[in-house]
């Protein structure tokens, strides 16, 4: 998998998003902003994307989101709960109907609480919740950058797929 099949990837969930009337917030880490440029790439993006960030200190997360020490306690970065927490954060403060969430360790080396290069914990929050860990075995940078974002969007693009299909709006009201 290369770069054209990321962005051809984000332009298949963004015209599944289009097509739904559905939106989507992003929080991403050892992605980079990978998952983001993916779903932009699509022209009318801002009909569906309200907004992404890539939260890659600690810093970071007090400076770009609204969680503070009692909404993380006993949680670690890198981590199920923490995808979670950020991919419901993400959908809730935009408003948005799904929020997609990446936490990793991209490499050469793990990170600090002792997962290996290549590890990330996914997230979907939204109509219907999904979440996924994944560890590429490899210590490649660049290529885990690329996975997690691929993993990212695939299991955004599965929740869509498997969700119920929004509600129509009342048609034939009159004022």
């Amino acid at each position: 998998m290369d770069i054209s099949d990321l962005f051809a990837l984000g332009l298949r969930v963004g015209d599944k998003l289009a097509a739904r009337g559905e939106t989507i917030a992003v929080a991403e880490s050892s992605a980079g902003g990978l998952i983001s440029a993916a779903l932009l790439a699509r022209a009318g993006a801002s009909a569906y994307y309200f907004g992404g960030v890539v939260l890659y200190t600690r810093r970071s997360r007090r400076l770009l989101t609204t969680l503070g020490a009692d909404d993380t306690q006993g949680m670690r970065s890198s981590s199920p709960p923490w995808a979670r927490l950020l991919a419901q954060h993400q959908r809730t403060r935009f408003r948005a109907t799904w929020g997609l969430a990446e936490t990793g360790a991209a490499g050469p080396s793990g990170n600090t609480y002792g997962d290996p290069a290549g590890h990330t914990c996914l997230a979907v929050d939204g109509p219907l919740p999904q979440e996924r860990t994944l560890r590429t075995g490899e210590a490649d940078r660049t290529r885990n950058m690329l996975a997690f974002a691929l993993a990212a969007l695939a299991l955004l693009e599965q929740a869509i797929d498997a969700a119920p299909a929004p509600a129509a709006p009342p048609s034939g009201l009159t004022m």
